[in-house]
Formats: structure tokens, C-alpha cells, sequence
């Protein structure tokens, strides 16, 4: 009885010592897998080592390309447009009547297809000008015209390659279905002898861990009225995990046609300047280059800021220094009116 009560001991202890080796074995395992993926995670980001210059978000690549400026057609039309969500910046300005025009910046992602490319307008040629770009438009205003005939801009017409290098989509009809390829738009510039590569001036951006010391406003939710009709109304509406503001046109949530990926925008740029009517087609004058008050919203704030025209981009002043802008996609929308906007 003594040897049996002993040799069962011996098992239990055997038993238990495998078990342990087992759990050790599994938690060793598990350890080991943990550091594989931090390892792996440390890797990524320190691979990424070059910063965008117009979304400040860090790269594992620097991009020499010269940036593309796009016509993109907001009429509700139009809507889905395609390629948006890659833009680093988007300015919206009212054309005629208040039917509002996109003007895309690509630079840190361009997207295959981008559109509907609609025709140009004397001020987005100013403002494409200031980041020397690819400027491609479908069409043009005679103030546009001249000033892209003079050289302003190395522009990429669809009224020249209409049924080339921009396509006409059978889903929509015109003037609401040319697009193009990003493949067509180097194509087109390779046609013309336009320079393709570009070292692009950096915004200033909020560094890591830093935040705006400015005085600030809550703000979930941003309402711009361009006019009175709902297909006008621009919303955007802040998303705490996404730290960015999620945009609607017209009440309904803006996504990409082709993706599905909704519009969102870090920074929202809200710049008050004079607009004026200056021909029976509706056609306007907008002062983009006398600065004025303005509201900067990012990471789910809103201030009271002052617009400034430096090199010819549309930046946040305040007390006389540049307010920085937190990485990310940045949209400016370009307004008559700050009162007919609601927070």
C-alpha cells in the first residue's frame, strides 16, 4: 500500500511538472508572438520616414511627382464623384448660381480614376497656381482661358483630348461624365513636355503629441449653406475614434463612387471672402488674396482665426502666426458669408 500511495505520487507530480512545462511552453509561445508582431509593428513605423508635405502624414517613400490639380464637378448630378477621398486638399468655391466646383490637390496618393472633370474658372486657376501643378480641367471661362494661354498654369484640357485621354462614362450624361486616368494625365503631360516631377513646399502641421493652443470651441457638427436648396448644403460631422470630421453633401453621407469609402477631413477650413457677380451668365469674381476672418476646425474643435494668401495658398492666421494644421486631408471651403454657416 505504502509503494502504490508512492508510485501515485510520482505520476501526480509527473503530470503536474508536464503540465507546467506545457502552460510554460504555450505562455513562452504566446511571448514570443507578441514580440514578433511588436517587432514587426516597430518595423512599419520606422520605415516610415518621409513626412507629406501637404497632408504632414509620415511615408515610407518621399513622392517626387509633381502634384495634380483636378476640376471635380459637385453637381448633385455628379455625385458620387470618383477619387476625392485621396486628395490632400480640396477647396469648394462657388461657380454660377450655387452650383459649387471642387478643386483636387493630389499628392501624397492619386487616385486610377478621378471625376467628373468640369471646366475652370479664373480663381481656381490662382489658386491651382500656387502649388505648381498638373492643372486638368474640361473647359474653360474666358478669364480662365487667358490666364492658362498665357502659361499660368501647365494646363491638360479636355476639350483638346475629349475621347483620348478623358473618357465619357455611359452612366451619366454630359456635362457630368468626363473622367480621366491618373496613367492619362502623366500621358498628357509626356504629350506636352510638361515637367513631371516637383520638390512641393510643406505646410506646417501639429507635431506629434502637440496640440493647438489656441482658444477653442467644442464642435461635433458644422453646417455651410451656400444656398437655399438642400443639394447645396455642406455638413461635416466629427468621428472621436477617426479624429476627423466625416463630410455630407446635400444630406447624405459623401463617399466615393467606385470604393464606397467615405469623405472625411482632419482639417476644415472655413474662409469668409468677397464674391462678386460679374457677367449675365453668373459668372463671379471671389477675392482670394486680401485675407479675412476665417474658422479652423480639427480634432473636434473650432477657432476663431484670420485668412492669409502666402505664395497663393489659403492659410490660418492668428495673432499674426501661422496656426498649424493637424495631419490629415484638409478641406477649404470658400464662403460669402461666415453668419450662413451653423455649429
Amino acid at each position: 500500500m505504502l509503494l502504490a500511495s508512492l508510485m501515485l505520487m510520482l505520476a501526480g507530480c509527473q503530470s503536474n511538472d508536464e503540465k507546467n512545462v506545457a502552460t510554460s511552453h504555450e505562455q513562452s509561445k504566446e511571448t514570443t508572438e507578441v514580440a514578433i508582431e511588436e517587432e514587426q509593428v516597430a518595423t512599419e513605423v520606422s520605415e516610415l520616414t518621409e513626412q507629406a508635405p501637404l497632408t504632414g502624414e509620415m511615408m515610407a517613400e518621399k513622392v517626387d511627382a509633381r502634384p495634380v490639380a483636378v476640376m471635380v464637378n459637385n453637381d448633385i448630378k455628379a455625385r458620387p464623384q470618383s477619387g476625392l477621398h485621396q486628395a490632400d486638399v480640396v477647396y469648394e468655391v462657388l461657380a454660377e448660381g450655387d452650383i459649387t466646383r471642387l478643386l483636387a490637390i493630389f499628392h501624397s496618393e492619386m487616385p486610377e480614376t478621378v471625376g467628373p472633370v468640369r471646366s475652370s474658372r479664373a480663381y481656381f486657376v490662382d489658386l491651382a497656381k500656387a502649388y505648381d501643378p498638373l492643372y486638368v480641367f474640361h473647359g474653360w471661362s474666358p478669364g480662365a482661358k487667358e490666364k492658362i494661354q498665357a502659361g499660368e498654369v501647365d494646363g491638360i484640357n479636355g476639350l483638346t483630348y475629349d475621347g483620348t485621354l478623358f473618357k465619357r462614362a455611359s452612366f451619366r450624361k454630359a456635362p457630368h461624365n468626363s473622367y480621366i486616368s491618373s496613367a492619362n494625365i502623366q500621358k498628357g503631360a509626356k504629350q506636352q513636355n510638361y515637367e513631371t516631377k516637383a520638390e512641393v513646399a510643406p505646410f506646417i502641421f501639429l507635431k506629434k503629441g502637440q496640440i493647438n493652443p489656441h482658444e477653442a470651441t467644442a464642435l461635433e457638427q458644422v453646417k455651410i449653406e451656400y444656398s437655399s436648396r438642400q443639394a447645396t448644403h455642406v455638413e461635416y460631422r466629427y468621428d472621436a475614434e477617426k479624429k476627423a470630421y466625416v463630410r455630407y453633401s446635400g444630406g447624405v453621407k459623401h463617399t466615393d463612387l467606385e470604393t464606397k469609402k467615405e469623405i472625411v477631413a482632419h482639417n476644415v477650413f472655413l474662409v469668409e471672402a468677397a464674391h462678386l457677380v460679374v457677367d449675365k451668365q453668373g459668372r463671379r469674381e471671389i477675392d482670394i488674396t486680401s485675407g479675412g476672418n476665417a474658422v479652423l476646425i480639427q480634432n473636434g474643435e473650432r477657432f476663431d482665426v484670420e485668412w492669409k494668401s502666402v505664395d497663393g495658398k489659403i492659410l490660418p492666421y492668428k495673432n499674426g502666426k501661422q496656426v498649424p494644421l493637424v495631419p490629415g486631408k484638409t478641406w477649404i471651403q470658400i464662403i460669402p458669408d461666415l453668419n450662413k454657416v451653423t455649429y
